[in-house]
């Protein structure tokens, strides 16, 4: 008995010594590509997935409520959350998620986290280390569990260095200060649930690219967000391109229908129930006079045709 008490409090000083060694700030990158196996495409370094600029430029032209129907029906229903302050009301935003975890201080897992940080060369404030690791079109994604007295991540100059290393704002489920300075730096922006003139205090980073959640939604590094006056919505890295495609076909439809309707040739009864396959050869026709006004490349538009069901 005595040698079986004494073999596991042995191997229970091992498990604890081997979450101690194992404790990480940042998932590593076969981490991340575990989380987000179903990316087939370029990665990052770090893991993450790297959608092409060419998508996220397209994704702004979106609409949440079409990007949340396509993700809906995929079985990813708690993608959006809404009810946001914004720096810029006019502006949309995309781009691939660096994610951060923050937690209520807890004084000995915040040495732990620092400590760790220390070995592997950070520098700075633990509120600074998520920015480190932004690149061009990275979109810093926090949790700081709603805290807005005391727990602004950031001011003007944590801003200005958000922008200059990912040429785009923050999305934080908490808040900011120095807003004033934060609106002067050209093209920053920034959706988060509030401002106050505070420090951050009593708050502990717990990871960067490690998954979150933001309200409503779960979120993992490497996702791309839509961010627009409405809310934002967080879409897996694999099904940016479907989500994209059909989205922007969808358009083209309404675009075909509201013409024909216009010019009196169908009915609002036709336009809104199957199409007859005379209305599918009017559309496929209409598309041959496009040209350049299609959203998408006509190789793109008939690979997508060819499994689209109408």
């Amino acid at each position: 008995m005595k040698l079986h008490f004494t073999y596991w409090l042995l191997a229970g000083f091992l498990l604890l010594a081997d979450i101690a060694r194992a404790q990480q700030v940042t998932l590593t990158p076969e981490q991340i590509k575990t989380l987000t196996a179903a990316w087939t495409g370029e990665r990052f370094p770090d893991g993450r997935p790297k959608v092409p600029d060419a998508l996220l430029q397209r994704l702004k032209k979106i609409s949440i409520e079409e990007a949340w129907g396509i993700l809906r029906n995929k079985g990813y229903q708690n993608q959006f959350e809404g009810e946001w302050m914004l720096l810029r009301n006019e502006q949309v935003m995309t781009g691939r998620v660096v994610t951060a975890q923050y937690m209520p201080m807890r004084p000995d897992m915040d040495q732990l986290i620092k400590d760790k940080g220390k070995a592997e060369g950070r520098i700075g404030g633990t509120n600074s280390w998520p920015i480190d690791v932004l690149s061009n079109g990275d979109v810093y994604v926090a949790d700081s569990y709603g805290k807005v007295v005391d727990g602004t991540l950031i001011g003007d100059n944590l801003g200005n260095s958000i922008y200059a290393k990912s040429r785009n704002g923050v999305i934080f489920y908490g808040s900011v200060r120095d807003m004033e300075g934060l609106e002067e730096i050209d093209g920053f922006t920034a959706w988060v649930k509030g401002y106050d003139p505070s420090y951050i205090q009593q708050m502990m980073l717990a990871g960067i690219n490690v998954p979150i959640r933001i309200g409503r939604a779960t979120v993992l590094p490497g996702d791309v967000v839509l961010a627009k006056k409405g809310g934002v919505i967080f879409i897996p890295a694999h099904l940016l391109e479907e989500v994209v495609l059909n989205a922007e076909f969808i358009a083209l439809r309404d675009q075909f229908g509201h013409q024909r309707l216009r010019e009196g040739k169908y009915t609002p009864g036709q336009i809104d129930t199957q199409w007859t396959d005379a209305i599918k050869k009017d559309f496929l026709q209409w598309l041959d006079t496009q040209g350049n006004k299609l959203p998408m490349s006509r190789p793109e538009l008939d690979k997508f045709m060819q499994n689209r069901t109408w």
